[in-house]
C-alpha cells in the first residue's frame, strides 16, 4: 500500500542520493518524485515543473505566509527551497508514494510531520573528502558556493543518527540494492 507514504532521501550535497532516487524511480512505479520549489536559478538542463517549482522569492515568501508549504528552508544565504503541501496531495492523489531527494533538515521537518507514514533514509558518504572531490569535480559552483556547500555537508553530516535509517554509499550499486531493499520493505508495511 504506498497511498500516504512518504520515502525521505536526505544527505549532503555530493553524497549520491539523487543518483540513488533516480534508481528506485525506474524500479518501482509506485513511487512519484516530489517536485520541491526554490528560489534559484535553473542550471543546466533542469526545466520548471520537472526538477523544480522555479518561482520568485517574493512569490515564495507569500507561499509560506499562507502556509502552503510543508517544509521549507533558506537553505543557502537569500535561497529559498520547499515542499508545497499541494504537491504531496498530487502524489497522494494517484495512489502513489511520494519520494523527497531534500536536504538534511528539510528531511527532518518531513519525518517529525508525518512521523510513521514517513521512512527518513540518510545517505552516508564516504567521508567529507570524497564529498569535497565530488562537488569539486562537477565544475557547476563558483568557489564561494563551494565553500557554502563545505561548510553545510560537515554539520550535515552530525544529523545521521536522526534518520530512521543511514543508508551507506561507498559504493553505488550496493547502496541502490540496499535502498530496493529498504522500499521494499517499507511499501509492505
Amino acid at each position: 500500500m504506498s497511498e500516504g507514504k512518504l520515502v525521505i532521501f536526505s544527505a549532503p550535497s555530493g553524497a549520491g542520493k539523487t543518483t540513488i532516487v533516480h534508481h528506485l524511480l525506474k524500479r518501482f512505479p509506485q513511487l512519484e518524485f516530489s517536485i520541491s520549489a526554490t528560489t534559484r536559478e535553473s542550471r543546466g538542463k533542469e526545466t520548471h515543473q520537472k526538477d523544480y517549482y522555479f518561482i520568485s522569492k517574493e512569490e515564495f515568501l507569500h507561499r509560506v505566509a499562507k502556509h502552503e508549504f510543508a517544509e521549507f528552508e533558506e537553505v543557502y544565504s537569500g535561497t529559498f527551497y520547499g515542499t508545497l503541501n499541494s504537491e504531496i496531495e498530487r502524489i497522494w492523489k494517484q495512489g502513489k508514494c511520494v519520494v523527497f531527494d531534500i536536504d538534511v533538515e528539510g528531511g527532518l521537518r518531513l519525518k517529525k510531520k508525518f512521523g510513521d507514514k514517513a521512512l527518513a533514509i540518510f545517505v552516508q558518504p564516504p567521508s567529507l573528502e570524497v564529498l569535497i572531490e565530488r562537488l569539486t569535480g562537477r565544475g557547476t559552483d563558483s568557489d564561494d558556493k563551494l565553500k557554502e556547500r563545505f561548510a553545510k555537508a560537515g554539520k550535515e553530516l552530525t544529523y545521521a543518527s536522526r534518520f530512521d535509517v543511514i543508508l551507506p554509499n561507498y559504493e553505488l550499486q550496493t547502496a541502490c540494492a540496499d535502498a530496493e531493499k529498504l522500499i521494499s520493505d517499507f511499501l509492505a508495511k
